[in-house]
């Protein structure tokens, strides 16, 4: 099992796993969450998702995209962050074999998230200030990556300039007020609902 940060091989080059194990005791799931475009996996979302997670028997790697590892900021084109993303993936999951996966993130990595969740055998999906269409752009709609089949919780700012999803059948959308894209207002009760949504599924240990 990874422990710390470990850089991992991928298609498009080296990814980096940011590993936090589960407290005490076995986890009770594996929940691998990726950065936006130009961000890392220290956002203030992640780290309070991480925290409170990991003190409820979850699991938590965070996986930094092989283009930021270069040192880029231009985000890599859509099948690269999708091939880097699964091969991370299919790296962690043999070390912890026999819990269920849930994959998530914040903007991009939601988006990514969303789109290889089907592929990589996830439970759900938590994503986090997902970027419905670019700003002023809401003709250009990305909600058809939120229709994986995969039960999703997408946790979104009500002043976000990238917009609101819509709720569908798998897909939960709670409103965060006063939040824009980056989540900064209450990423402990951003990270709190989230938490909610993984303890209801088993996910999570209770409260």
């Amino acid at each position: 099992m990874f422990r710390g940060d470990q850089l991992v091989d991928t298609p498009r080059g080296p990814a980096r796993v940011d590993l936090d194990p589960s407290g005490t005791g076995p986890p009770v799931s594996l929940l691998v969450l990726g950065h936006g475009a130009g961000g890392g996996v220290d956002a203030p979302d992640l780290i309070a998702l991480r925290d409170q997670a990991t003190s409820a028997g979850v699991a938590v790697a965070r996986v930094t995209q092989p283009y930021r590892v270069a040192g880029r900021r231009a985000p890599a084109p859509a099948n690269h962050l999708d091939e880097s993303w699964m091969a991370v993936v299919a790296a962690l999951l043999p070390r912890l074999p026999g819990v269920p996966l849930v994959v998530g993130g914040r903007s991009s990595g939601a988006r990514v998230a969303c789109r290889t969740a089907a592929a990589v055998g996830a439970a759900g999906i938590v994503a986090l200030a997902f970027p419905l269409h670019p700003p002023g752009r809401p003709e250009r709609s990305r909600a058809a990556e939120l229709l994986s089949g995969v039960p999703t919780l997408v946790l979104n700012g009500d002043r976000d300039p990238f917009g609101m999803p819509p709720a569908g059948t798998d897909v939960e959308v709670v409103s965060r007020p006063g939040e824009r894209h980056d989540l900064r207002v209450d990423p402990a009760g951003t990270a709190a609902l989230a938490l909610g949504w993984l303890r209801e599924r088993g996910w999570a240990r209770p409260s």
